[in-house]
This record gives structure tokens, C-alpha cells and sequence, in this order.
């Protein structure tokens, strides 16, 4: 039988398959060599009611290390139009990410009905340069039905610092998962992490989730230092109309790049982080 693992604990697998979730255990020396992540695909061996026993994985078509979930289709990129403050780098960093990893991004401003008004431009920064923006409140259930919508029949992942809403999300999705929530700091701010382990959520309407920990900050992977500007997608169209093909868009003569930034066409924000992930994947080259 064929099956996707939903979550691990310990020495057990619950695995997905034929409409039940089966606890199933890895076969001999598969045990030593695999490493499964949530959302693998697996084939498994009933051995009796309920349980079985894992014997192969299927390739993955993506995988992302934190958080942890193998065949990620698109990820729900959540941030709060309140508070927490939205960290834009971090917005940034993850939407670089899932571009270098192939997975649709999908933004998710949430906190919609205690939205700050210095907040309320950002989705029509972020719709402009080509990413889905969807605007939800958990509280009161604005944009829930179109975020269902967009789950519907996916594997897909919430992303985001802790604080921002993603678990009252899923609880407005699927009330009766009643997943824990977090308070944001009043001393710092900051969201509490509310999860601890990826874990697949089942969705009535079809697909999975992944509810993940929180984090704060994401490490850039390995890139050649010409490739990071193509993962920005204002950028991209802009990439050899520069008077030097070597251009790395940070101060040579004739860069379109920086004409465009000059003529408020790309955002100066989004400007200033591609220099710092540049920096970022230059000093990992130099650290080889």
C-alpha cells in the first residue's frame, strides 16, 4: 500500500492510507539508513488492525529543512498587519527560499480587523511584484473560506514567526483541531511558540497542512553569487540589461538594477535585502 506520512513520535510513523492513518514501524535495516520526514510518500504492509510496517520511500519532489516536510507543493507565508511587527527581511528571506526551492508562495496577512495603518500598503507592494496575497482575520473568519479554497487538494506548508496567527488559522480551517495558540510578548513583542514537531493536518475540504514551529530566522542554501538576483522576481526581467554581464547590482556603472530602485520601480526594502543575502552567499563562497 501507498501512503504520506503525517508525523513521527519516537519510534512510530503514522501513515496515511486508504482513507485511516496506520502506526507503522520501519522495516530492518531501512530503520538505520532513512531519515522520514512528514509528507513523504511511503510504501507500507499491513500487519494488523491499524498497524503496519514502512519498507520503501518514494523520491522527493521538494524539501524543506526548517521547517522539516518533504513534497511541500506551496507554502502559506503568514504575517501580522499588527502585531507582531512584520520582520520584511524575514518575509523576504522565506519567499527567496521557496523560489529556490520550487514551491509556491502564497502570503497571508493576518490580523486584518486590528490592522496598523503604517501596515496597510504592504500587500499591494508584495501583489505588485507577482506574489498571491490573501488579507484574513482568525478572529473574525474574514478570508478563511478563500484560504481553504487555495489548500484544497495541496500539500502545503504555514510559515511564518511565532505570534502572527498560524495556528488560529488552522483552528478557524478546522475548529475542532483546536490547536494550541500563542499570546504575543507585551515585553518583547514577539509571538510564544505554540508548536513544537511538522505534523500533517488531514483539511475536511481536501489536502494537507503542515503546522510547524515558529523561528526567526532562516539560513540562505548554497547559491552562486550571479544566481541570487534571479529569485527576486522584480529583478529577474531586469538581469542582462546591465552595461556588464558580471553585474552583481550593487554599484557598477549602467546597472539597470539600481535605475530601477532610483525610479521607485523595485522597493528600496526589497532592494536593501538582496544586498544582504548577497553579502550572505558571498562570505559562505569565500568560507569554502
Amino acid at each position: 500500500m501507498e501512503g504520506i506520512l503525517l508525523r513521527r513520535y519516537g519510534g512510530f510513523y503514522y501513515v496515511e492510507s486508504g482513507g485511516q492513518v496506520w502506526t507503522c514501524r520501519l522495516r530492518g535495516r531501512f530503520r538505520r539508513e532513512t531519515d522520514l520526514l512528514p509528507g513523504d510518500r511511503v510504501e507500507m504492509v499491513p500487519l494488523g488492525p491499524g498497524e503496519g510496517v514502512i519498507e520503501a520511500v518514494k523520491p522527493r519532489r521538494t524539501l524543506l529543512e526548517r521547517p522539516a516536510v518533504a513534497n511541500v507543493e506551496q507554502a502559506i507565508i503568514v504575517f501580522s498587519l499588527s502585531t507582531p511587527p512584520p520582520d520584511l527581511e524575514l518575509l523576504d528571506r522565506l519567499l527567496f527560499l521557496s523560489g529556490v526551492k520550487d514551491i509556491q508562495a502564497i502570503i497571508v496577512w493576518n490580523k486584518v480587523d486590528v490592522a496598523r495603518k503604517d501596515y496597510q500598503d504592504l500587500p499591494g507592494i508584495y501583489r505588485q511584484i507577482g506574489y498571491p496575497n490573501l488579507i484574513a482575520s482568525a478572529r473574525t473568519g474574514q478570508g478563511v473560506e478563500k484560504l481553504r479554497e487555495v489548500l484544497a487538494g495541496r500539500l502545503s506548508t504555514f510559515a511564518g514567526p511565532s505570534g502572527v496567527g498560524k495556528s488560529s488559522l488552522l483552528n478557524a480551517l478546522q475548529p475542532e483541531l483546536n490547536l494550541r495558540t500563542g499570546e504575543v510578548s507585551a515585553k518583547g513583542g514577539r509571538g510564544r511558540h505554540t508548536t513544537r514537531h511538522a505534523e500533517l493536518i488531514r483539511l475536511p475540504g481536501g489536502g494537507w497542512v503542515a503546522d510547524t514551529p515558529g523561528f526567526s530566522r532562516l539560513d540562505l542554501p548554497s547559491l552562486d553569487r550571479l544566481e541570487v538576483a534571479g529569485y527576486f522576481r522584480e529583478m529577474e526581467p531586469l538581469i542582462g540589461r546591465c552595461r556588464f554581464n558580471s553585474c552583481l547590482h550593487r554599484g557598477e556603472p549602467g546597472c539597470a538594477v539600481a535605475a530601477a530602485v532610483e525610479a521607485g520601480e523595485i522597493a528600496r526594502h526589497r532592494y536593501e535585502h538582496y544586498l544582504n543575502f548577497l553579502a550572505e552567499v558571498i562570505a559562505r563562497e569565500r568560507s569554502y
